[in-house]
């Protein structure tokens, strides 16, 4: 498996080469914005690490421009720990978001839980989901708009959050169950993390993002996916 780290810091590229490379990925570095996207298009890699704060072109405009042309996992390593930075990496086109000082077993496991998200399933006999305009096609992880077919564009997290709210209609589905199955076991309490991605797919397929009739918030409890308005 091949990782792109896009840093300005020397050490953290170093440090972070040694590490991942002792696990046996495959490490690709990048000291700037440019450089990263020449490495992404240049090279195949399997997932992007990027800082936000890089001289000639930031993070933001790496993952803008990588989702024009991919959906490979990008997972942000900023020292921006603001949630502001967090939802406009996000908005981007963001998978996740790691804030330094980070430590490195976390990072391990985001790195393992993006990749395991990411990776093609077995299976062609998926359903098709329908509700407000929106079909969601299981089998082909693909997602349009009803009126013109346009495709919907969804990270890697955000499509395995809907497909969990959208394969249980009708069913409470816990912020414990929504984090074990996204992230794993070790993110079991960062609710407001997922309420993060919850905004996102409600921008994207919610007529009315701030009025959700489809993808509701139970208080306290989870979210429930309801098909219809009926």
């Amino acid at each position: 498996m091949k990782i792109l780290i896009a840093d300005d810091d020397p050490q953290i590229l170093r440090a972070l080469r040694i590490t991942l490379g002792s696990q046996g990925y495959d490490i690709v570095t990048a000291a700037d914005g440019a450089e990263a996207i020449r490495v992404a298009t240049e090279g195949s890699v399997d997932l992007i690490m990027l800082d936000l704060g890089m001289p000639r072109l930031d993070g933001l405009e790496v993952i803008q421009a990588v989702r024009g042309w991919s959906s490979v996992p990008i997972l942000v390593v900023s020292g921006r720990a603001g949630s502001a930075d967090k939802v406009d990496a996000l908005d981007a086109g963001a998978d996740d978001y790691v804030t330094k000082p980070f430590a490195m077993d976390e990072l391990l496991a985001r790195i393992r839980a993006l990749t395991r998200r990411s990776a093609p399933t077995a299976g062609g006999d998926d359903p098709v989901v329908t509700f407000g305009g929106i079909t969601v096609d299981l089998a082909a992880h693909l997602v349009t708009r009803d009126g013109d077919r346009t495709a919907i564009r969804l990270t890697p997290t955000e499509w395995k959050i809907l497909e969990l709210l959208v394969r249980n209609p009708g069913r409470l589905v816990t912020h414990q169950e929504l984090l074990t199955e996204v992230w794993g076991t070790h993110l079991v309490k960062e609710t407001g993390y997922l309420r993060l991605y919850i905004g996102q797919l409600r921008k994207k397929l919610e007529a009315e993002p701030s009025h959700p009739v489809h993808l509701l918030t139970e208080a306290g409890m989870g979210y429930r996916f309801v098909p219809t308005t009926g």
